[in-house]
């Protein structure tokens, strides 16, 4: 059992650098499709298209900074 939970473990840390690496090449085939993504920086959605062009949609809640291990409830 100790071996699966190092497993898991090890599995749980790759996570986010996987997920990321998954979102980019996602976002890059939509745009690589001829379609736009809705991009938040800061409190600010856009829409983005494929040529580069960044349309302001509106302010959003700025983003919750989360330390690693914190536990939050969504309510």
């Amino acid at each position: 059992m100790p071996d699966q939970e190092e497993e898991i473990e090890r599995l749980e840390r790759q996570f986010p650098a996987l997920s990321g690496e998954a979102f980019a090449a996602a976002r890059e085939r939509v745009l690589a499709s001829g379609q736009s993504v809705l991009q938040v920086e800061g409190s600010s959605l856009y829409e983005v298209f494929p040529d580069g062009r960044k349309v302001f949609l509106k302010h959003v809640e700025a983003p919750t900074t989360v330390i690693p291990g914190t536990k939050l409830t969504i309510r």
